[in-house]
């Protein structure tokens, strides 16, 4: 593989300033693959590599083995694990930062003070954080986005989804809370994978954090793969549940989902009886597929 070229940007006087840091971290927040396949969306492949962390410090070798190549009597292609901020450009020359890559595992804190070294010297004014988690909400319509951010004035979006829950905590979830109690502005978006698809790549999922960061920023990208591999991706699915478990399996979460959408029910994990809540959905889906699958294999 050939990295992107390096560049000094606290040297070289044409490095831009004030362009926005966009981070999409494979690890907790990646239902559907979408942070990843956002990050391969704002990948222009002319980057400039402006700072690598030391990935020996931060990555669990052994819980996520890279993969490499045996070829007869040898190993080749190491998939190197990599972190970096890369300078891209859209298709106008605009420039923003993207750190795209494996979330630490180790050392979160380091992690988040390195980083924040780099903002300071590239003067960036924002960081703005892709996640994705699986949600009881059905494909069949438009992936939800819950906005976030360190001040009320840089969340861009009002959000449909308002509990107040606790989490498990993420690299990017301590780096936006550890940049508040700094003073730095930093922002992101979550998008709502439907739970029964949550282990695949789910490109519509990618397509709504994509749209987010473009209304935010005005970034002119080429998004035909993704908008390809998302009508594939649908058409699949669809197959998949073409029959009449799969229909009736469908039709309960969508209704579930309305009443939400509609503020008829509190949250996507339905009350009422009359609605099946949306683990027991997505339990009676996820057997649904995996019947579908054995079938195909038989």
């Amino acid at each position: 593989m050939q990295w992107p070229k390096r560049r000094d940007t606290q040297t070289d006087p044409e490095a831009p300033q004030g362009a926005v840091l966009i981070h999409a971290l494979d690890g907790f927040l990646t239902a559907g693959g979408a942070p990843r396949l956002a990050a391969e969306a704002l990948t222009t492949g002319e980057g400039e590599v402006v700072h690598s962390f030391d990935v020996d410090e931060l990555y669990d070798y052994r819980a996520r083995r890279p993969f490499v190549t045996f070829r007869q009597d040898h190993y080749q292609d190491y998939e190197e694990p990599r972190l970096d901020i890369v300078l891209e450009r859209d298709a106008a020359g605009t420039p923003y930062y993207l750190l795209a890559g494996p979330e630490p595992d180790f050392r979160w804190e380091s992690f988040v003070s390195e980083l924040r070294d780099v903002v300071t010297d590239l003067r960036i004014p924002l960081t703005l954080g892709l996640g994705a988690v699986p949600m009881g909400v059905p494909h069949t319509r438009p992936p939800m986005i819950t906005a976030h951010g360190t001040r009320p004035e840089i969340v861009d979006r009002t959000n449909l989804w308002g509990a107040e829950v606790k989490v498990p905590s993420s690299a990017q979830s301590l780096l936006e809370y550890r940049f508040g109690q700094l003073g730095l502005d930093a922002a992101g978006y979550v998008v709502h994978v439907p739970h029964y698809l949550a282990q695949i790549d789910y490109p519509p999922a990618a397509i709504a954090l994509i749209d987010a960061v473009v209304d935010r920023l005005g970034l002119e990208l080429d998004l035909d793969a993704l908008r390809t591999a998302t009508s594939a991706a649908m058409e699949q699915i669809q197959e998949q549940i073409s029959d009449q478990d799969g229909e009736n399996v469908l039709h309960g979460l969508e209704q579930q989902y309305d009443a939400f959408t509609r503020g008829a029910a509190q949250s996507l994990l339905a009350e009422e009886d009359a609605i099946p809540s949306g683990d027991e959905l997505a339990d009676q889906f996820e057997q649904f597929l995996a019947r579908q699958r054995k079938n195909d294999r038989d």
